[in-house]
């Protein structure tokens, strides 16, 4: 027999990376929030790689951490390792990595959600939605108890019927061998939302002291590590541990190719489609038949744990098969396996049914996030996640969405992936997904996004009011070297050979000097320090806005010409088959899709620029017969 067990403005069903990021948004934001999690014991629990960031996915942490999210915060606190990665590259694709105590990450998450201020935090398995008129109102659990609510956001990455497969073994599970959610997906489909079957996978864990660490390469954290959140100062005191490399041998291979018969994702035991850019290493034989070794990466999991990471090794073969390809491989011989790897399929809501703001065309006030909507990582879910409790949160306090742009963040490209070309697979967010990725640099993250997040109500007035002293501090900066010039004295001429570059014939200003490539703004500094202090970051800023500046301009003019796409909004009440002229594909996926602009019309899968002409065309007449009427 059901009940009432309480009312809330927004809801969030799962605990995951997505989730936190959505409650603490939403409760941050002023609305009163249930967060419900199968497990309380598995907060933010990251079952598969123990780490954050990497290309793209830094990016996007970072961003998470400019628009006022917790991801950054946390794993500068937790992490084992930190490197900055592409560093021989230009700035756009500089990416930061970090290796997590995971057990530390999720523990501190927990701690961060318990004492948030609006934030409930139960434990409970939700099995309904309660929908009336197209309207989400709130959530059965398995107990029977029912909370209301304004706002509905599903973050419930893996486990809706997840299935756990390790050879000829199959088994309901979730990952980690948690519950698996079953009849929440039913739910879901009897509410006419399409779902999708996709598979991911873990590599084995190996037990540290097993490990033979002289037959591998030592993979070291940065001497002087730099960090996700702009609101972190300094490093957690412990010294970092490192990662080795090693390598598949011939012998792998052959263990492998010996025992495909066995491996499901060969046999047909699978019908989950798995991620491209995250195979398992027996795809990875099959498809690079001709690569004699792949690189392994053995990292730890935590200060306080003897468990090891087989980064390259995610696998679904059986148990004895994955134990003696972890023993072919060098350092390894005579390693224990603590945990085996598996592969895990589960459901997902095909993304195209999503409006930008993540809520579900379907049902008013229901928004997803995470996995649950096609995505792989960690990073992915929290950008999802903070989004969709931004957008849940105004939508109950009657506030206008928030969209994040293309050429405005990583988490832009993300989500207008998502909801206009759909997935099918497994999505990965990378640099190469970008079209203005020198706009989208790791560096510049609070430039961009953190005056929205104090407008939004995420970012403090102390942080707001330290990201406007750095920012005029800056300004400041590049506007002196313009105007400050140095003649072709010893010392200038000196700091120039140092550098490698030509001596001075005439006097020029700074600015002009630190555009070359030589030059670097610690030069500068040597022959004219700033009147003003400026932090480490503050000069990376002042380098980079002026060496990349012709770069940096040409792109701002292609999202200035492309933003007029943008703004010609299409009216909700269009009807595509009376668009006379489009292809009937076209037709097809305008409907489906229900672009909000002829920008994102443009994007949709399908559609071509014959048939963007025609409806601008159309919108035209459209629009002039609409205004006739009034």
């Amino acid at each position: 027999m059901g009940y009432v067990a309480g009312e809330y403005d927004v809801i969030v069903i799962g605990a995951g990376h997505a989730g936190c990021e959505a409650a603490l948004a939403t409760a941050r934001m002023g609305c009163n929030t249930l967060l419900l999690t199968i497990n309380l014991d598995m907060i933010a629990f990251m079952p598969c790689n123990p780490s954050i960031g990497g290309p793209a996915k830094g990016h996007v942490v970072r961003e998470v951490d400019a628009l006022g999210g917790e991801m950054g915060r946390h794993i500068d606190k937790t992490f084992i390792q930190m490197r900055m990665l592409n560093t021989g590259k230009g700035p756009a694709v500089h990416a930061l990595r970090a290796q997590a105590d995971k057990f530390q990450y999720q523990h501190l998450m927990k701690e961060t959600i318990e004492a948030t201020d609006n934030l409930t935090l139960r434990q409970g398995m939700v099995e309904e939605l309660i929908v009336e008129d197209g309207v989400c109102k709130g959530v059965v659990t398995k107990t029977g108890a029912q909370y209301m609510a304004k706002a509905v956001v599903l973050t419930t990455g893996t486990y809706l019927r997840g299935k756990i497969i390790m050879g000829e073994l199959m088994y309901e599970s979730g990952p980690n061998n948690q519950q698996p959610s079953i009849k929440l997906s039913e739910s879901l489909r009897q509410l006419g939302l399409e779902l999708v079957r996709f598979k991911t996978g873990t590599p084995p864990r190996v037990h540290k002291d097993t490990i033979d660490f002289s037959k591998t390469e030592i993979q070291p954290g940065d001497a002087e590590p730099k960090f996700f959140s702009y609101e972190t100062t300094e490093a957690p005191k412990e010294e970092q541990l490192p990662c080795w490399l090693t390598y598949t041998s011939p012998e792998t291979h052959s263990i492998i190719n010996s025992n495909l018969h066995r491996a499901p994702m060969f046999s047909g035991a699978i019908e989950g489609t798995g991620p491209r850019y995250c195979p398992s290493i027996e795809d990875k034989i099959v498809r690079f038949a001709d690569k004699p070794k792949h690189q392994l990466f053995l990292e730890p999991e935590g200060r306080n744990t003897s468990e090891y990471y087989v980064q390259g090794l995610s696998t679904s073969m059986p148990e004895d098969v994955q134990l003696s390809m972890l023993r072919s491989v060098p350092g390894l011989e005579k390693v224990e396996m603590m945990r085996n790897g598996y592969a895990i399929e589960y459901d997902a809501v095909v993304p195209t049914q999503l409006w930008p703001t993540l809520e579900t065309k379907l049902i008013s006030g229901l928004f997803t996030a995470g996995q649950i909507n096609g995505t792989s990582g960690y990073e992915e879910a929290a950008a999802q996640g903070i989004m969709a409790g931004i957008n849940a949160a105004r939508k109950v306090q009657g506030k206008e969405p928030v969209i994040l742009e293309r050429s405005q963040a990583y988490i832009g490209v993300l989500i207008d992936d998502l909801v206009t070309k759909g997935t099918a697979e497994p999505y990965r967010l990378l640099t190469s997904r970008a079209e203005y990725r020198l706009l989208l640099r790791h560096d510049n993250a609070d430039l961009r996004l953190t005056p929205l997040g104090h407008e939004i109500g995420l970012i403090s007035e102390e942080r707001h009011r330290k990201f406007l002293e750095k920012k005029e501090r800056v300004e400041q900066e590049i506007e002196r070297l313009k105007q400050t010039k140095v003649k072709p004295e010893e010392h200038v001429q000196q700091m120039l050979r140092e550098a490698g570059t030509v001596e001075l014939n005439n006097a020029t200003d700074l600015i002009t000097l630190l555009k070359r490539p030589e030059v670097s703004y610690a030069h500068l500094e040597s022959i004219s320090p700033s009147p003003v202090e400026l932090t480490d970051e503050m000069k990376e800023q002042v380098e980079i806005q002026i060496k990349y500046a012709g770069y940096i301009e040409k792109q701002l003019l292609q999202v200035e010409r492309l933003r007029k796409m943008e703004q010609k909004r299409i009216p909700d009440d269009i009807v595509y088959e009376d668009v006379h002229g489009l292809a009937n594909e076209a037709k097809s996926r305008l409907a489906k899709i229900r672009p909000l602009s002829i920008g994102q019309a443009s994007r949709v899968s399908g559609v071509n620029p014959a048939d963007i002409s025609i409806l601008l065309v159309y919108l035209e007449h459209y629009n002039q017969v609409t205004a006739a009427k009034k």
